[in-house]
């Protein structure tokens, strides 16, 4: 079984040693993301836009992820993202959980982590 790693030059892939995205039997694995900007809305649409292209490149789409986790260091950030992620998977919703918690640097406000099936 071939298993294919997709690299997005994120500046903590070389540092921490990973991948964005691992493609293996079938399901496709974006590891937690975090995107740039200021405000959580702005980081929250930088990281979908970087989750999107690693499932492009692997041969999925947002209509095939499965299962999606998102970070917050503050769950009050996270309602106002609301949105951007329904818009993201429109008729597709994935199970999903929001955990509370601290990111690798103060600065994140959101890190989004997917799982998907690719498709047949």
């Amino acid at each position: 079984m071939a298993i294919q790693r997709i690299k997005s030059g994120g500046e903590y892939e070389e540092k921490i040693g990973y991948c964005r995205a691992v493609v293996a039997g079938g399901w496709v694995h974006v590891a937690g993301t975090t995107g740039q900007g200021d405000t959580v809305l702005q980081q929250c649409k930088s990281a979908l836009q970087i989750i999107e292209t690693a499932l492009q490149t692997a041969g999925a789409s947002f209509a095939n992820v499965v299962r999606v986790t998102y970070m917050l260091p503050d769950a009050a950030d996270f309602a106002p993202c609301w949105p951007l992620l329904s818009e993201a998977f429109g008729a597709n919703p994935p199970a999903a959980t929001m955990i509370e918690c601290g990111l690798i640097d103060p600065k994140f406000r959101i890190e989004i982590e997917v799982t998907a099936l690719l498709p047949e």
